[in-house]
């Protein structure tokens, strides 16, 4: 049996696990590459090759986890962030393009790349948003927090791979809790799914993801509350705070900034299909 051939059997049990069927396609080909250590220029020139000895046994182990619907990334232990690959595990949640909208931001706000930037990360997960801010400023220093110490094991880890451990310092802490500003800049992925609504989860998302990082009480706005209120203090005047929101929370998140002393809006921004994604928050 060839490779291709493998491949695309890998698909139909994918797409017949209820798997959509470009999400599918895409999965069988990468678990492939994954497997054989391959690129996909060379998958694509080698496909037709017969399957190597060692490969059905492991190939087809990872596609059963697939078809039970555990993540792609945790299978590979990997996600690309910023053009950046970073560990995972099911210690974080997984890093997501939308995510990238923070990282874009902060960096139209503080454009030199040689600046002096002190900020912070609350909920750093992976650590993918102070490490790439990191990595495209050179001068910047960062604080990164997660209450899960298992997930700053991770974050320690990816820091390290991309030579800036130095610069971002690690904490395990709520949110803020114990950290000093002042900050030119805060940035947050915050839990912010409400907890009535984890059924209409993806099984991945459901069943895989930390919960910690997911949920947020039955509004799903107990934790931005807090990062709201926390934040202001430790902003500089004039700084920056910019968090992640979720669908349909954005007339939500415009009220509580209006109501948070000493904050103001900037703007609220889209993601690839126009759904806010992120809020932009100035202190006065």
């Amino acid at each position: 049996m060839t490779i291709h051939s493998r491949v695309a059997a890998a698909r139909a049990e994918l797409r017949a696990a209820h798997i959509e069927p470009d999400e599918a396609d895409r999965d069988a080909r990468l678990l492939a590459e994954f497997v054989l250590q391959w690129d996909s220029a060379r998958y694509l020139t080698s496909a037709q090759e017969p399957a190597p000895p060692e490969f059905e046994a492991l190939y087809q182990h990872l596609v059963r986890r697939r078809a039970r619907r555990e993540p792609l990334a945790y299978i590979t232990g990997q996600q690309e962030f910023w053009g950046l690959p970073f560990e995972v595990s099911p210690a974080v949640l997984i890093p997501r393009p939308e995510t990238e909208l923070i990282v874009e931001t902060a960096l139209a706000l503080f454009p030199d790349p040689l600046a002096q930037l002190s900020a912070a990360d609350a909920c750093t997960g992976s650590g993918c948003v102070a490490i790439a801010l990191a990595r495209e400023r050179p001068r910047a220093t960062l604080v990164a927090t997660d209450v899960s110490g298992a997930s700053l094991l991770v974050a320690r880890r990816n820091a390290a791979r991309h030579d800036v451990a130095t610069r971002v310092r690690l904490v395990q802490a709520d949110l803020l809790a114990g950290v000093e500003g002042p900050f030119d800049l805060i940035t947050a992925n915050p839990p912010y799914v409400p907890s009535e609504d984890a059924e209409s989860l993806q099984p991945e998302v459901r069943n895989h993801e930390p919960r910690l990082a997911l949920f947020a009480g039955p509004d799903g706005f107990a934790v931005m509350r807090r990062l709201v209120e926390e934040s202001m203090p430790r902003l500089r005047p004039g700084g920056t705070l910019l968090f992640e929101i979720g669908w349909g929370q954005a007339d939500a998140v415009r009220e509580l900034i209006s109501s948070s002393p000493g904050l103001t809006m900037i703007a609220l921004r889209s993601d690839l299909r126009g759904i806010p994604r992120m809020a932009h928050v100035q202190r006065q």
